[in-house]
């Protein structure tokens, strides 16, 4: 060094800064980026103390508060900020705020002034508080300015010169007059000041870039002659913690007012405000994970000394801030801070040392991460640099990576998480004019949206991609154990601070996805990044598909976390969204993002017609204007929650399922643990039971996890929200005159409806009935009457939906949001019953569907029709009890066909359900009755014993969910018979229902009644006096004579004996009054003289010849018709087969009622034949 002469060093110099810029910027930053004002309170600003030591005062890596660097004045002429002022960040209101200690007070000692004694020698003797202060001038001065000739501002100009001479070495801690301790002793360009003082002086800019890089180089010597040994407040914390061994940099973000940031306590900081939950006095620290790792090396020391340099203007600016505003000290300042910054970029570029890789962490990442960067530091830097393509890559290229790979070792453990995201969202946010350069640096990384290279595309996006491990931070246990085996692990959890720690992640996640959507605004914002972010979005949804899968293999497809992190982004893009500008036709464009196959299921559309249409819209491109941008990113957000929010709902329900049935087997264990531990098998029923308590533990905790990422009232608002759009939508495109909707719609359905996917109102159903039983207090929104309107509406337009158990899905949430299955969605289910349009459509939707769901194509209809109308006869006792049905419900009644049918199908589920439970209690009872003679039960073989043991499980669970079915049917016959008799007693009808109440009074009341009795009837909901009741209730509101006609003509079941013993249990057990046990024996004594009727009437008519029989049931005809298939039967049997199925009996071709042929003439013929037999008998008598 010693050998190159000043004009050497001032060449080689100039030739690396080439091109740099050193004005001021004309556009204004956008963002302070790393400004820690944010966490500073707002106060006046502190008092220099010209008494204490400046350098342990305000030099060291530490929170402190900075003026912009390009823009130091403000409009009117004074500082923008001072130390204390209120926080300048954009982010100052972002929600990470709430997460900050609130014990922290985050300053910084705005002393500059230098020790007095080296003060004097290095800066021939200029007074301690000279500098900036002593350019000011009095206003008198300034009138008095005006008037001056040109050679007085020459003379004023030569002293600015001096001072300005007095302000670099202050700032820069430079000396060229003779060494001393706390500067900087520039030994070659005190020799060029010696041979020519003027020449040195000539351009305060170039000094400024000489003294910097004279410093520099002099850095680059052997370490014992490091320039920087000299300033004693540089050693902390970067130098001093370059030499310690594990070279680690401790977050700092609170040293007290006076007291030097440098003085780091690291017990202070980082704790996570949930780790202090149950801690009593303080709060739990964990210091390691806190530190960011930096590099030791030469670059360090440099970087530390331009930091500390391009802070120190701000102090000086804060001084003065009258005297900055004004030439050529502002000018001053400002060359001095551009200088920093170029020469700070040729430090991190390596070009004084090394060149740097691109794979190297950048020197500044601990800087960005420990918010210890002067205010306006960073803007300065990328405005300096973004128009060279190449060295902005250099240098922020490695910045990039480097909080990529800090997030990647965040968890929500503690409270780290935020910096990187906080570093990366106002990286993202600084711009000049209409450009962000780092948003466009970012989506030009390899990695923004690598291609598919492997079947696992989801999982493969989130791994590799630039912005996926920002959006990969998670509650969920499955996605980062450490949340759970922190807090929700340990006897000491209680509910309530379980409750307490949920609130505190859920503020953590909205802090995080906070600052995700300010990445992703950003980059959408700049005009050109968009294109690359929407790809983006559409690569996380298309690469996610099979996450919509009822079982899919997690490890293909991204995490939940990630996703519902991208969900909240992209609700946040959607919300202001008007419908007005959506285009419902965007799916079928050409240039949709969506990859939508067409296998998809659609709403109506089969496949070929779907087809058939796509091609009618194809041969017209025109038809398809451009997508805009509200379009693209409203259906985005329908599929985002198609893939993330269902699916987080359907793992929560599972793990819900299997922490029950774990639950259920511990406890079976305990219980059976005298049976078995004397056993071979109690070692194994022991391991067993250790198995199943650590795998209960282990889920109950991911439940705990996932009770914070997935039930969190505000996620959930804003997805209801987002569904209101959708629905509002979708009920634009089947009614444009929404909100005023008319019933029934337009029988032509519309295309674009038709083919819209299945999943559009699947999935708003299933999110319905997620939060009714999970988090029924979000469903009352602005966009509930929406929600409301849109049940009603496909309700009642089951011809708009080809699935039935879309519909179905429909009437569950009317079911779950009944008060008597859910008494918190009472105004909900109101809402629904006094909705003008469910007044008069809503009851005669439900009984149809009731009965189509009969046959609804599925392998399981059987057994699924049960549980539908299990729902729907649930809401018909609750829309019966409103008064305003009553006018519905009568119309129904007496309106004939579908009202018999109706009535049909409830005779058929009453008489299986019936009939199937009241089986499976006699095979408990008979399994209870072997178990109490314990001698003759221990002497069956084990397996035997287990097989049965099993039986009875299997009939325990049976018979509970039959009864329950069971039950509700016999309530509806019983609600319906007291308001209508007439149609129970139609031909078609009178005989199966007289049958159905016959056969269950004579389980009840038969010889075998007493299998009926188990132990605990409750538990499986066996109430058999109550169902006594109801079914002579059913008996005594039908009493007439066709119905007693219809009980006696029931040889299967009916017998007097059968009534005597119902009428003396009746009776004994006091179940009915006097006056109604009397009206049930006059009913019996009518039907025995129908009986005896019949008996005789069997023997005259038993030689009908076979063409006056009906076919099926060998029964003389009364009402003979002629199908279309030739055969001739009784009008009310083939009427009661068509009320099951509209088929012919016997070709299996449809057939209705219209299509019977009356056939008078042998109707005649048989009237004639029976008035015959009966006179021959007559005249026998």
């Amino acid at each position: 060094m010693e050998e190159l002469s000043a004009d050497e060093i001032r060449r080689r110099r100039l030739a690396r800064l080439a091109g740099g810029q050193t004005s001021q910027p004309t556009t204004p930053l956008s963002t302070p980026l790393t400004s820690p004002q944010r966490e500073n309170p707002p106060g006046p600003p502190t008092a220099p103390s010209p008494a204490a030591p400046g350098p342990s005062h305000f030099l060291g890596l530490s929170v402190h508060s900075m003026t912009p660097a390009t823009s130091p004045i403000g409009a009117s002429g004074v500082a923008c900020r001072s130390q204390s002022s209120e926080g300048v960040s954009s982010l100052s209101s972002s929600p990470s705020n709430s997460l900050e200690t609130q014990s922290q007070t985050l300053s910084r000692s705005q002393s500059m002034d230098i020790d007095s004694v080296s003060c004097e020698k290095s800066m021939s003797q200029v007074d301690v508080d000279s500098g900036i202060e002593n350019m000011e001038v009095e206003e008198s001065d300034r009138r008095e300015k005006r008037s001056l000739t040109d050679k007085e501002s020459s003379s004023d100009s030569e002293v600015s010169e001096e001072q300005a001479l007095q302000v670099i070495c202050k700032i820069l801690r430079v000396s060229w007059k003779e060494r001393d301790r706390d500067v900087i002793f520039l030994p070659l360009l005190a020799a060029e000041f010696t041979q020519d003082p003027k020449a040195v002086c000539s351009d305060f800019k170039d000094l400024i870039g000489q003294i910097l890089m004279e410093v520099l180089m002099m850095s680059t010597q052997a370490r014992e002659d490091n320039p920087f040994a000299s300033l004693t407040a540089t050693s902390q914390p970067i130098a001093a913690a370059a030499k310690s061994p594990d070279r680690h940099l401790v977050l700092n973000p609170s040293s007290s007012q006076g007291t030097s940031p440098m003085l780091t306590n690291v017990g202070s900081f980082g704790a996570s405000s949930l780790s202090s939950l149950g801690a009593s006095g303080g709060v739990v620290t964990d210091s390691g994970s806190d530190r960011f790792t930096i590099e030791a090396c030469k670059e360090t020391e440099m970087l530390n000394y331009l930091i500390e340099r391009f802070e120190s203007v701000g102090m000086e600016e804060r001084k003065a801030p009258k005297m900055c505003s004004q030439p050529p000290a502002s000018q001053l300042l400002s060359n001095i801070r551009s200088q920093c910054i170029s020469h700070a970029a040729l430090v991190l570029q390596g070009a004084l040392t090394q060149p740097r890789s691109l794979l190297q962490q950048s020197l500044l990442v601990p800087y960005m991460l420990c918010r210890n960067l002067p205010y306006g530091f960073i803007q300065e830097l990328i405005r300096m640099t973004h128009q060279d393509e190449e060295v902005f890559k250099q240098i922020f290229v490695p910045i990039l990576q480097g909080l990529a790979l800090a997030v990647k070792e965040c968890s929500f453990d503690s409270d780290n998480f935020k910096y990187p995201l906080m570093a990366l969202a106002e990286l993202c946010e600084i711009k000049f004019g209409k450009t962000h350069p780092v948003c466009n640096l970012i989506t030009s990384l390899p990695l923004w949206c690598p291609d598919s290279l492997s079947p696992g595309s989801g999982r493969e996006l989130q791994r590799l991609s630039y912005i996926g491990a920002f959006f990969s931070l998670s509650v969920f246990a499955e996605d980062d154990t450490k949340v759970g085996d922190k807090y929700f692990s340990g006897p000491a959890i209680t509910l309530e601070n379980t409750k307490l720690v949920s609130q505190s992640l859920q503020h953590y996640l909205e802090s995080a996805r906070g600052d995700l959507f300010k990445i992703l605004h950003n980059i959408l914002l700049n005009g050109e990044t968009r294109e690359a972010a929407l790809n983006y979005m559409a690569a996380v949804v298309n690469r996610n598909i099979k996450k919509a899968q009822m079982q899919t293999d997690d490890r293909l497809v991204s995490t939940d976390g990630f996703m519902i992190n991208f969900l909240w982004v992209l609700q946040q893009l959607s919300m202001k969204i008007k419908l007005e500008t959506v285009d419902p036709f965007y799916i079928f464009h050409p240039k949709c993002r969506l990859n939508m196959t067409t296998d998809e299921t659609r709403l109506k559309a089969p496949m070929e017609d779907l087809k058939s249409w796509l091609a009618e819209l194809y041969d017209d491109p025109s038809k398809f204007p451009e997508p805009k941008f509200p379009t693209e990113c409203f259906f985005l957000t329908l599929h985002a929650h198609h893939l993330s929010i269902l699916p987080g709902c359907r793992r929560y329900i599972r793990r819900l399922r299997a922490i029950r049935d774990l639950n259920r087997t511990v406890e079976e264990l305990k219980n059976s643990e005298s049976q078995w531990k004397d056993s071979p098998l109690a070692t194994r029923h022991r391991e067993m039971l250790k198995r199943c308590k650590t795998q209960l533990k282990k889920l109950v905790r991911c439940k705990a996890c996932a009770d914070a990422g997935l039930l969190d009232e505000n996620l959930l608002r804003r997805c209801l929200q987002f569904y209101g759009m959708v629905i509002q939508l979708i009920l634009r495109i089947v009614d444009p005159a929404y909100p005023q909707i008319t019933l029934p719609l337009n029988p032509e359905i519309p295309n674009v409806f038709a083919a819209l996917p299945e999943f559009y109102i699947e999935d708003v159903a299933e999110f319905l009935l997620f939060i009714v039983q999970y988090s029924p207090q979000v469903l009352y929104e602005p966009c509930t009457q929406d929600i409301v309107t849109f049940l009603i509406v496909f309700i009642c337009s089951q011809n708009y939906i080809r699935n039935p158990y879309l519909i179905a899905k429909l009437v569950e949430v009317l079911f779950v949001t009944n008060p008597a299955v859910q008494p918190r969605t009472q105004r909900f289910s109101e809402m629904m019953e006094n909705h003008p349009l469910s007044i008069k459509q809503l009851v005669p939707a439900l009984m149809k569907f009731y009965t189509d769901v009969e046959h609804t194509g599925a392998t399981s209809e059987f057994y699924d029709k049960f549980t539908i109308r299990y729902h729907i006869s649930t809401i018909f006792k609750s829309l019966w009890q409103n008064t305003a049905h009553h006018g519905t419900f009568m119309e129904e009644f007496n309106s004939g066909k579908q009202f018999v049918r109706y009535i049909n199908m409830l005779i058929n589920d009453t008489t299986f359900l019936l009939d199937e439970s009241l089986e499976s209690l006699k095979r408990i009872h008979e399994v209870q009755e072997e178990m109490k003679n314990k001698e003759q039960w221990d002497l069956l073989p084990r397996d035997q014993q287990q097989s049965r043991q099993s039986q009875l499980t299997q009939d325990e669970r049976v018979s509970r969910s039959y009864l329950a079915l069971a039950t509700e049917t016999v309530d509806m016959f019983h609600i319906l018979t007291k308001q209508v008799q007439k149609p129970f007693l139609r031909p078609e009808l009178g005989p199966r229902l007289a049958a159905m109440l016959n056969f269950n009074l004579q389980q009840l009341c038969g010889p075998k009644c007493r299998d009926l009795k188990v132990e605990n009837p409750e538990k499986y909901g066996f109430e058999p006096k109550k169902l006594l009741d109801q079914l002579t209730d059913i008996y005594l509101q039908l009493d007439c004579a066709r119905f007693a006609k219809a009980i006696a003509d029931d040889q299967r079941s009916y017998s007097r004996e059968l009534f005597e013993e119902v009428i003396s249990k009746m009776t004994k057990a006091g179940i009915k009054s006097t006056i109604a046990v009397e009206k049930f024996k006059l009913l019996s004594e009518k039907v025995e003289e129908i009986v005896a009727r019949n008996s005789q009437s069997e023997i005259d008519y038993s030689d009908a010849p076979d063409e006056f029989k009906d076919p099926l049931m060998d029964t003389l005809m009364s009402d003979p018709v002629r199908l279309p298939s030739g055969n001739v039967m009784d009008r009310s049997i083939i009427l009661r087969h068509l009320l099951n199925s509209p088929t012919d009996p016997f070709s299996r071709q449809n057939l209705t009622e219209n299509m019977l042929e009356s056939l008078p003439e042998l109707k005649e013929r048989i009237q004639a034949w029976m008035r015959e037999k009966l006179n021959a008998g007559r005249y026998s008598q």
